[in-house]
């Protein structure tokens, strides 16, 4: 009896202490949202703007606006999305206000920095470096140009700063949260740029990357505002991209132009599009998928596309069929409801008879994608499952069509369910029984039933190209019924030659 009170105590407080925890983890949350709103949204701080329903969750106008500044459901309600979204390391910059527009720039182009102080994390040469190569990459695609300066005013002032610093009018909050803040162009502390001190900075990603930082800051600095397209470096929230490559979006290029001009640097010649070839061995694909009864292969511009019915294979621009589809798709697929999805880079865009959907495109964020997903290498969709695989670098995920959800436990490996298939895999499809994946200049030929690799083949095995129609999945039956007819004329040739030949000697021995 002792044992069974202790337990029916320890029940009663245990179930009394978890609505405490909940209703303290639910307070967090919501000052957490309050602060954010606050600072980047300008909510007022006191709250009087922010009304709750009988859930006890925000439903401020500045809440939907930020929602639908980062491509979520717009839904007034603090979900697990939007917290984490707030809980991710950003720009100390707003998103709306005077800061969500294009500032008016400096009235000239030369401009000055100042580096007053460095950071410990970093060796003072790759500081410099840094700062130095986050300017040049908005020299590069405008008229601008920097000089450094080791005393005196600068306009573009950088400095390491922690939490409340000297006569600044935003401060930081410590490790994580905002990593920088700049100011637009103007006198005193415009164009200035402050670094948190309590982070980790670093040249690699093992902390938060000074140049892309750096970058990101100085376009404020420009007058830049914050940009709701994931892939665009005025993104206000941190994602790590490899140094080596430009992190300028054309996204941000525009916006730059748009104040300063293009860059009068380097005049080039423009390049003459180039018009690929069907039977180049080298072709490879940027995605292709099935609509109805033919197969569309997409490259830049251009699309292929081949029918059940004709032998032919038709050669047009991709803005001859959809004016409003970026060049360069990345992916594509049909799913069961007679709809073709087309993605570029963290868009995609629906397709139903041939026409795209109003209110696209959209950001693949919809379809459960994490933030830090900023572009999809190829999907395909099962047919026999009704799940669609979608693939990014060497990792896969799976989404259930029917229920229209992103399935728990992704991403996994490629090679554990695709074992053998060329990597990245840059387009992909289901034809018949088979899952065709492309990866350069080659195709793998994959049987899901028995999760081998059937055949090798060249990516553009699928075209008429000299020898290489015996080997195209798409052919071969055709194929098959020209060598019969080829082998039935042979006997009858051989027949009607035997039958002239005996005629002949009987006449010479008559």
């Amino acid at each position: 009896m002792k044992i069974l009170s202790f337990l029916c105590l320890f029940s009663l407080a245990s179930s009394s202490a978890f609505p405490a925890d909940s209703k303290m983890e639910h307070e967090e949350s919501r000052q957490l949202a309050q602060a954010y709103l606050g600072q980047f949204y300008t909510l007022e701080t006191e709250g009087s703007h922010l009304t709750q329903n009988e859930s006890n969750l925000p439903l401020d106008g500045k809440l939907r606006e930020m929602q639908a500044f980062f491509g979520l459901t717009v839904t007034g309600r603090l979900d697990s999305n939007t917290l984490e979204i707030m809980k991710q390391p950003r720009c100390g910059m707003p998103d709306v206000g005077q800061y969500g527009y294009t500032l008016p720039g400096w009235r000239k182009h030369r401009l000055t920095y100042r580096i007053l102080n460095y950071t410990p994390d970093m060796e003072t040469s790759d500081v410099e470096e840094a700062i130095q190569k986050a300017l040049e990459l908005w020299s590069k695609v405008s008229p601008l140009t920097f000089t450094r300066i080791s005393k005196g005013i600068a306009d573009i002032m950088v400095a390491f700063r922690t939490r409340a610093h000297g006569r600044c009018p935003r401060q930081f909050d410590g490790p994580l949260g905002v990593l920088g803040h700049a100011f637009p162009p103007g006198w005193g502390i415009g164009g200035d740029t402050h670094f948190d001190e309590d982070e980790n900075w670093t040249k690699d990603s093992s902390g938060f990357n000074l140049f892309l930082v750096a970058a990101h800051e100085f376009g404020h600095s420009l007058g830049l505002s914050h940009s709701n397209d994931p892939s665009a470096l005025m993104f206000p929230n941190y994602a790590f991209i490899d140094p080596s490559k430009s992190p300028l979006s054309q996204d941000d290029i525009k916006a730059i132009q748009a104040i300063y001009g293009s860059s009068s640097k380097a005049p080039t010649k423009p390049k003459r599009p180039t018009i690929p070839q069907a039977c180049d061995p080298n072709l490879t694909f940027d995605a292709v998928t099935t609509f109805r009864r033919e197969v569309m292969f997409f490259k830049d511009r251009h699309l292929w596309r081949i029918y059940n019915e004709v032998s032919e294979v038709e050669f047009d621009l991709i803005s001859s069929f959809w004016s409003s589809l970026p060049d360069g798709i990345q992916a594509a697929y049909e799913n069961d409801r007679d709809e073709i999805l087309i993605f570029k880079d963290a868009n995609f865009w629906m397709i139903s008879s041939y026409a795209i959907l109003p209110g696209y495109p959209k950001p693949i964020y919809n379809f459960g994608f994490p933030r830090h997903t900023k572009k999809i290498d190829a999907a395909l969709f099962n047919r026999n499952t009704r799940k669609t695989y979608f693939f990014v670098e060497d990792k896969y995920w799976r989404y259930d069509e029917i229920k229209q959800t992103m399935e728990k436990g992704y991403p996994r490996r490629i090679a554990g369910l695709f074992p053998g298939i060329g990597l990245p895999v840059d387009a992909a499809f289901q034809y018949k029984r088979f899952f065709y994946f492309f990866s350069g200049t080659k195709q793998f030929e994959f049987n899901p039933d028995t999760k081998n690799i059937s055949r090798i083949l060249e990516a553009n095995s699928w075209f008429k190209c000299q020898k290489k129609l015996n080997s195209s999945p798409y052919y071969s039956s055709s194929q098959e019924k020209n060598s019969k007819s080829v082998q039935v004329i042979s006997q009858q040739s051989f027949i009607i030659l035997f039958y002239c030949v005996a005629y002949l000697l009987t006449e010479i021995y008559r």
